[in-house]
């Protein structure tokens, strides 16, 4: 899958990934009233406008970007309801042909850990018969509890050739309290990179290996340390956008052929119509106003990339 994403990037010029992380208060109204006329102010009711949203969305930049990262936190305080959505969001995504990334940041390990690799990224067995259940393309994972997390989720991956993105470095303001304590002089966020290279080790493609690591758009400095730190791994880039980072902070998280990172922007593209900006597009045409979105970003990517590279 590591591979399907590197020709997907390549072919639309765009390494960036749509984060659809729906919040009830990003539907437009219309949508909600529509929902809610049919089954009522109700989970089933939040549930069907998160569908509808989303559906509009992916129709309206699917040609344009690679992947999507559906956050399952988002779906999940509607219950099953939301869950039932979740599913219906990442099949149809992948009937676009888009790389779908489960942001499920699970961790455990022994059989739980097997079973939420089971359960997002391989198949469960019923009796005589195996079926996929979430189906997605790449997970992101929670190394805090080592190895013993990790190894359930690259066997399963080794079977489905599919892939895994580790929390490294997040983007939130207080990813410091533990994740830059020093450890041996050096910061802990370095250490897991290394365990990053080292799982990956287990689980390559022709040039990338399908374990990568997520490190946050805020901390560009650190980017540029992990970049080296991890020369095969592709880095998952949260932060664009709505929490401040721009197409410039984040050229070095690429490597010098111009691939290695994928950068998110959720609610600064799904959401992008309530930004002043895009005003002008109004509620109605929400989803062309998240396309006119994607493909700003996409412009302030590769425009920083080109000043990089001279």
């Amino acid at each position: 899958m590591i591979e399907k994403l590197i020709d997907k990037i390549k072919k639309t010029n765009a390494p960036i990934v749509v984060g659809l992380d729906p919040m009830l208060d990003y539907i437009p109204d219309f949508i909600k009233e529509r929902a809610f006329e049919e089954l009522g102010e109700t989970l089933e009711g939040a549930a069907e406008a998160v569908w509808q949203y989303n559906k509009a969305i992916v129709d309206a930049v699917y040609e344009l970007i690679p992947a999507v990262k559906p956050q399952i936190a988002m779906y999940e305080q509607f219950g099953v309801e939301g869950l039932k959505a979740y599913q219906k969001t990442v099949d149809y995504c992948r009937e676009k042909d888009l790389v779908v990334i489960g942001d499920v940041k699970r961790g455990d390990i022994g059989s739980t850990s097997a079973a939420y690799a089971t359960a997002h990224l391989g198949k469960v067995t019923v009796g005589s018969k195996k079926y996929p259940v979430f189906n997605e393309d790449f997970a992101t994972v929670n190394p805090y509890l080592g190895t013993d997390g990790i190894k359930p989720f690259i066997d399963v991956c080794k079977e489905e050739k599919k892939g895994l993105f580790i929390l490294v470095k997040t983007s939130n303001p207080s990813s410091g309290e533990f994740q830059d304590r020093l450890i041996d002089g050096r910061p802990l966020y370095e250490h897991v990179a290394q365990k990053v290279v080292q799982w990956g080790e287990a689980h390559m493609g022709r040039n990338y290996s399908y374990i990568g690591a997520v490190v946050g758009a805020t901390y560009p400095e650190m980017g540029k340390v992990l970049r080296k730190v991890m020369p095969k791994s592709f880095i998952l880039v949260p932060g664009y956008g709505a929490q401040g980072g721009k197409g410039a902070d984040l050229v070095h998280y690429f490597n010098e052929d111009g691939l290695g990172a994928i950068i998110n922007s959720s609610r600064g593209i799904i959401a992008a119509y309530k930004q002043e900006k895009y005003a002008a597009f109004g509620e109605e045409a929400f989803a062309d106003a998240s396309r006119q979105a994607v493909l700003d970003m996409i412009e302030d990517i590769s425009q920083a990339l080109q000043a990089e590279r001279g």
